[in-house]
């Protein structure tokens, strides 16, 4: 499936080389000899006659024609009546124009060979108590398949051990999944555990992973090419210009006139102008982050109308993070976390990286930890201080306290998975873990529905409540969750039929349905090979409002383009009716031709340009700072809502140490941040928007924070010797409603502050 396109574009450009030599030439001998230039101009008009005859036979094989048989038109009239000079310019520009196409349509297959090469080649087989290496192809159902740790299954079959597998391949879920003994596993997840034994249910060649590569080669033989700008206009065009050119030679008996009319309707805006609209999208494009890989696909991004996403890795970060930690009563959250990330720090889980990331990001040292060990679906375990500590699932025998019970329902709740820490086998914390919408995704979503995007879909193989929960924060029109690779093309191939519809993926489960759309893109960054290979555009690094900046430029191409071939071909209509009338000789009418096309490419050479766009160098190293101190005010914002639910359970000692350490934190380090932002960032930002009401609205909330935290601190005064029963509620109210202003404003500075910026 692979394209010969530099061989093509080689090719094009030596055409157009000579056929440019042989005019030069000519141009030169003329003065000497009439004759010689005459045979050089002839020359060059068969030079591109041959190859153009090739090209419009192509097309009427395919049931269609277009801006090549019209220059085909031009360049037989030219060279039928003599008009050499003009065939030869008329074939320069026929061949200018297919180097620009050529060099637009830098690869306009679809290589799917990574989706081959991950699939497994090799295999381990259990045989008569022997472990041998065989060919996948040649595991038969019932064969048992020993898998080793980071490989991936080969066949589908039915566990013979409990494993723990990677599954993200399938369904882009980022957390590893447990699957017990006796239970089905897929092809194409990565052991994530131990060895385990899995007994065939199917050949490789019937099993799912072979199933995914399929639909990706079917749905990319589907994908119906998309018809050039230049031939869907001339399909109006030379129809008139072959009526006016008849007309003038009927009515005056000059086939001359029908000539001339023939070579000022020569497509050469189309065959210019639009490839250099579409060629200089392209460049704009790749300076803004994102590699188009053909002309035609810049243009079908330009009239995108409906947009389906991947989840995990998309529109979410796709690495779990912790997002709240739970502790019991009197646990210091920042101590669990260091003996958590102590046991964590080598582990290859994805879990454990989330853990550490944690600590890292509150500024949390791991302490040295001992006989580590790492128990595969359990957890790990080590020694910490002379304790034994345990990060993982919740031990089977543990009773659950209350906090530990009310930790299990806020994770239903937040719909997060639960990392349990456990010390000398007695559960002290528990690490709320899920995957976070990306920062820049929601303003992402805005820009699209303002670029004129009427349906927004999420396509995922997660559960329908964690999609659900992502698409209403993100504002998307349909969620398709539980979907396979199936079920996404299905999705995408329905859209289809009410506009062009663009998919978004990063995952191997995604190659399939970004090979099925119109325009599929792949998130190149961290994106795997044959989403990449399968995709039309990729976005190189991990910023999903690439996407936006991609459609506004494929927009503005496109417009330009369409703008310049009607302008081109509104003039070239008044050359043809002059021509008709006999003011324009062939000749002449080749010049005029010539000061179109002109015209009409440096109008298409605008896509390079942008919107004038403000700097930012002067605000992004403040933007930066801001931005790092919130993933560092993490624990100070956790201390507030904890010392809120300290308090759920009643005065006492514990209670009064929570909420005095959350208002020492705040005093410390939350209003500090509120503070310069006020007097730093906010007037830069206010500045560099140009509209001194902007930071408005987050100035309010800055107040609000200052308010609920001087209500606290009368609080305190109030308590003397610790916090008493009537003093509960107004103040566990206050810790409930400072946590939600909080989490508020943070995520409105991630999302509509600091994405302003490059990062």
């Amino acid at each position: 499936m692979k394209t010969e396109t530099t061989p093509r574009v080689f090719r094009e450009a030596v055409l157009a080389a000579v056929i440019g030599g042989l005019g030069a030439i000519g141009l030169v001998v003329r003065p000497f000899n009439e004759s010689v230039a005459g045979t050089l101009w002839l020359a060059a008009t068969v030079a591109a006659l041959i190859p153009a005859v090739v090209w419009v036979l192509r097309d009427l094989r395919r049931g269609r024609y277009g801006a090549d048989l019209l220059a085909l038109i031009a360049l037989v009239g030219a060279a039928a009546v003599g008009e050499y000079f003009a065939g030869a310019l008329i074939a320069l520009m026929v061949a200018t124009g297919r180097v620009l196409e050529a060099y637009a349509g830098q690869r306009a297959g679809r290589d799917l060979s990574a989706l081959l090469e991950r699939a497994p080649l090799w295999t381990h087989r259990r045989r008569a108590g022997e472990i041998e290496s065989v060919a996948a192809a040649a595991i038969s159902p019932d064969d048992v398949v020993v898998v080793l740790p980071g490989e991936t299954v080969p066949v589908d079959g039915v566990l013979a051990t409990a494993g723990v597998f990677d599954e993200s391949a399938l369904t882009g879920e980022s957390i590893p999944v447990v699957r017990r003994a006796s239970t089905e596993v897929r092809s194409g997840v990565v052991n994530a555990g131990t060895a385990v034994d899995i007994r065939a249910s199917a050949a490789a060649d019937a099993s799912t992973y072979a199933g995914i590569v399929t639909l990706a080669r079917q749905a990319a033989a589907m994908a119906s090419p998309t018809a050039r700008l230049a031939d869907r206009v001339a399909v109006w065009f030379l129809p008139l210009a072959l009526l006016i050119a008849g007309a003038a030679w009927i009515l005056t008996g000059d086939p001359v006139r029908a000539v001339a009319v023939v070579v000022t309707a020569t497509p050469c805006p189309l065959l210019l102008a639009v490839p250099v609209a579409i060629t200089a999208g392209m460049s704009r494009a790749a300076r803004a982050g994102v590699v188009v890989k053909d002309g035609a696909a810049l243009e079908t991004l330009g009239r995108a109308r409906c947009l389906a996403m991947d989840k995990t890795g998309t529109v979410t970060v796709g690495r779990p993070a912790v997002i709240d930690v739970v502790a019991a009563p009197g646990t210091d959250t920042d101590r669990v976390l260091q003996q958590a990330a102590a046991v964590e720090r080598f582990s290859p889980h994805v879990l454990a990286h989330a853990v550490t990331a944690a600590a890292a990001a509150r500024g949390l040292e791991p302490d040295a930890a001992e006989e580590v060990g790492e128990q595969p679906g359990q957890g790990a375990t080590g020694i910490v201080n002379g304790h034994t500590v345990r990060v993982g699932r919740l031990p089977s025998h543990a009773e659950l306290a209350p906090w530990a019970q009310a930790a299990q329902r806020r994770a239903r709740l937040d719909l997060a998975a639960l990392v349990w820490v456990c010390v000398e086998d007695v559960p002290v914390a528990a690490l709320l873990v899920r995957d976070r919408v990306r920062a820049d995704a929601a303003r992402t979503m805005r820009r699209l529905r303002s670029a004129g995007l009427r349906r927004l879909l999420l396509l995922t193989g997660d559960r329908v409540d964690n999609a659900a929960e992502v698409a209403q924060l993100l504002g998307l029109t349909e969620v398709v969750a539980d979907a396979d690779p199936a079920d996404k093309i299905s999705a995408i191939r329905a859209e289809r039929h009410d506009g062009v519809t663009v998919m978004v993926g990063d995952g191997v489960n995604d190659a399939p349905a970004l090979a099925a759309a119109d325009v599929g893109v792949a998130l190149g960054s961290r994106g795997s090979t044959a989403a990449v290979q399968a995709a039309d555009a990729v976005i190189v690094d991990d910023r999903i409002e690439r996407l936006a900046d991609a459609i506004e430029v494929a927009q503005r191409s496109h417009r330009l383009a369409v703008q310049s071939a009607i302008a081109g071909m509104a003039l070239s209509l008044a050359a043809m009716v002059a021509a008709a009338f006999g003011l324009l000789v062939p000749a002449a009418g080749a010049l005029v031709q010539e000061g179109i096309d002109v015209a009409v490419i440096l109008n298409a050479l605008r896509a390079l340009r942008t919107h004038r766009e403000r700097r930012t160098e002067a605000i992004d190293p403040l933007v930066a700072r801001f931005a790092r101190e919130h993933e560092q005010l993490q624990s100070a914002r956790d201390s507030v809502r904890q010392a809120a639910d300290a308090l759920s359970r009643g005065p006492g000692p514990s209670a009064d140490a929570a909420v005095r350490r959350a208002f020492d934190l705040l005093v410390e380090h939350i209003l500090p941040h509120e503070h310069a932002e006020e007097s730093q960032l906010y007037p830069a930002l206010a500045d560099y928007l140009r509209d001194p009401e902007a930071m408005v609205t987050m100035s309010r909330e800055h107040i609000e924070i200052d308010r609920l935290a001087d209500r606290i601190r009368r609080h305190l005064d109030d308590a003397g010797q610790g916090i008493r029963t009537d003093q509960i509620d107004d103040l566990r109210a206050t810790l409930y409603g400072l946590d939600a202003i909080l989490s508020l404003h943070f995520a409105q500075e991630d999302e509509a502050l600091f994405t302003l910026a490059r990062t």
